[in-house]
């Protein structure tokens, strides 16, 4: 190789660097939104088809998801026409790169605004307990984030299975699994077998569930376990994520898992957590499409 040609390759490599940190620390947590579908078939689902648009990891805060983008997801979700709108939690902001912090009292009217036929229902993730310092020295509620949305009219569950009549399911809360500091470790304030328990009949049961380890314990019973916070890795390459945070590696990183004719959808999520970095998982609105095999293959 010349002179001129190792120069040429030295200069195309170093651009290519400083394109891809832009990209992934500029455009893609910033300016980036995308709509990703998944469809599942059940052949214990009872119940009539369901479309559910799931919102999770916002961690709303200046420059990257300010109030604004959020409007504009929100005005994205309501185009989808969903059944149900789920929040997985983390509305939090989980980085030190927040040039203006956004109070909850001033997201959740926003949020408020999601439209779907059979409601709009919400958890918490662990940032939202973790920036509630109050809730922290009581080692659990009320927590101020659950507060504000529920002064809004968004249902708040918390370790709580609740029947929804017009899509025939049974929608379940956990609380989130690492939620208190005590004695130097986080530890989680859910009840999964307590919020099994509130279930009477054999409708479908959704499982909301901030973080996607408890898969592991969630019975057969429950059609499809729902989770967000691992933000895909927020850097993926290949379908594989370097750094997950869960105890369970890139089994749990992203997106549909079947495991033992159980179904989990871990969203990729729209904010960022540690470093305001994104690269290879594009901010999303999830929406997922569960049908019995009946109906999907008439």
């Amino acid at each position: 190789m010349t002179r001129r040609g190792f120069l040429r390759g030295l200069l195309a490599v170093t651009l290519a660097g400083l394109f891809a940190a832009f990209y992934g620390f500029f455009i893609e947590p910033a300016l980036r939104l995308r709509v990703r579908r998944w469809r599942i078939r059940r052949a214990g689902w009872t119940a009539p088809p369901l479309k559910i648009v799931v919102l999770s990891d916002l961690h709303v805060g200046e420059p990257f998801v300010g109030l604004k983008r959020i409007r504009q997801i929100v005005k994205r979700v309501n185009a989808l026409d969903a059944d149900l709108v789920l929040l997985l939690g983390d509305y939090a902001a989980g980085h030190k790169f927040v040039t203006e912090p956004v109070n909850i009292a001033d997201l959740a009217p926003i949020l408020a605004e999601c439209r779907a036929r059979h409601g709009v229902y919400a958890v918490l993730g662990n940032h939202d307990w973790w920036d509630d310092l109050g809730a922290q020295r009581r080692g659990g509620g009320p927590n101020l984030y659950a507060q504000a949305l529920s002064a809004q009219g968004i249902h708040v569950l918390s370790n709580q299975a609740i029947r929804l009549e017009g899509p025939d399911i049974w929608l379940a809360g956990l609380e989130d699994q690492l939620a208190i500091r005590r004695n130097g470790r986080w530890a989680g304030l859910d009840d999964l077998p307590g919020t099994l328990a509130q279930i009477t009949d054999e409708a479908p049961v959704v499982l909301m569930a901030h973080e996607p380890d408890i898969f592991t314990r969630v019975p057969d019973r429950v059609a499809l376990t729902l989770s967000g916070h691992t933000h895909g890795g927020q850097v993926r390459l290949l379908g594989w994520s370097p750094v997950v945070p869960s105890r369970f590696g890139n089994r749990y990183a992203y997106g549909h898992v079947r495991e033992t004719g159980r179904d989990l959808v871990v969203s990729g999520g729209i904010g960022c957590s540690i470093m305001p970095v994104r690269f290879g998982v594009v901010p999303e609105i999830t929406v997922i499409e569960v049908t019995s095999d009946q109906s999907a293959g008439a």
